[in-house]
């Protein structure tokens, strides 16, 4: 699904694609952009590679940090954020668990940290968070993510989890409506005293609320744009051809295609000449692929792009918004 309007037009700003093609440096720029043209911007990292820190020459950590007016960044740890996660889910559990059960609860939920996966639904958990408290104190959030496959994986989540999380609330409604029931016919002595809100209750509502908002805001195309970075070779064109469809397929609009690592033309020598020949062939089947996206072109830099001053040309070289 093609999006027509510019990227700053968004509250909600995804920059995606294969490992190495620059992601981190091009959602920078946009950043920095954003930020420049009078929007409070916050720029978050998903990429376990922690590169957003080297690019912007700052140490950034799991909290929004300010980097220069109107600009603040902040790198998710999957790591350090699953310990967190556990620590929240172990503290929940604790509250609605008999005390006999409780040491084999929290065994049962240490063995569910080192499983395949933990890191990723705690990721998910900050992801969604993020899209429903952090959007309230800034116009635009833009994404620095994970390789596509993660992304992929993770952009797809809220629409899958709040249907099984709407599930284990309606057991959850059940399972209260039973000992309520109980209750009534064994008498108070059976309910302890005055009923107490159900913690377990109310963290499965919490949780379908924000994976709720998050599916909403995804879907929504005024206020969500996916952009994907390529260079101009045969394997990150086609990851990228794939991971459109997966997006369109759940809604997610697509606002921009950026092809990155161009050989400027006055590069001499004839492997650069063979390189520029094999390239030019890339660019058209990016013209056929993805011609119907609104797309920016970037030159292969002669040195990293390192620091606001550096990123800060690179975004007027591409111009995210031809209006500015």
């Amino acid at each position: 699904m093609a999006n027509t309007s510019t990227l700053l037009e968004h509250e909600v700003v995804f920059f995606g694609g294969k490992g190495g093609v620059g992601k981190t440096t091009i959602a920078s720029a946009f950043a920095l952009f954003a930020a420049d043209c009078g929007k409070r911007t916050l720029l978050v990292s998903t990429d376990p590679a922690h590169s957003t820190s080297d690019v912007l020459e700052t140490s950034l950590s799991n909290i929004p940090q300010s980097v220069e007016s109107n600009f603040w960044a902040l790198e998710i740890d999957p790591s350090a954020e699953a310990d967190r996660y556990i620590t929240r889910v172990k503290n929940q559990i604790a509250e609605a668990t008999a005390p006999r059960l409780a040491s084999e609860v929290e065994r049962q939920i240490d063995i569910a940290r080192v499983a395949p996966g933990a890191e990723e639904a705690a990721l998910f958990d900050r992801f969604t968070k993020i899209i429903s408290e952090e959007r309230k104190q800034f116009d635009l959030i833009v994404f620095d993510t994970a390789p596509t496959g993660q992304t992929l994986r993770l952009l797809t989540l809220p629409e899958q989890m709040s249907t099984w999380i709407g599930c284990l609330v309606d057991r959850r409604r059940k399972v209260n409506a039973l000992g309520r029931m109980w209750r009534n016919v064994a008498g108070s002595s059976a309910s302890g005293g005055d009923r107490k809100p159900d913690p377990v209750h109310e963290a499965l509502e919490e949780r379908r609320k924000r994976f709720e908002t998050a599916r909403k805001t995804l879907a929504n195309s005024k206020r969500t744009a996916f952009s994907f970075v390529l260079i101009p070779e045969r394997l990150p064109i086609w990851e990228t051809k794939r991971a459109i469809e997966v997006l369109a397929k759940h809604d997610i609009a697509i606002g921009a295609i950026v092809v990155n690592r161009i050989l400027p033309s006055d590069v001499d020598g004839e492997f650069m000449a063979r390189r520029r020949e094999q390239q030019s062939q890339y660019l058209e089947r990016i013209n056929q692929s993805f011609g119907s996206f609104r797309t920016h072109y970037v030159n292969l830099w002669e040195s990293d792009v390192i620091g606001v001053a550096d990123l800060r040309t690179l975004a007027k070289h591409i111009q995210f918004d031809p209006n500015s």
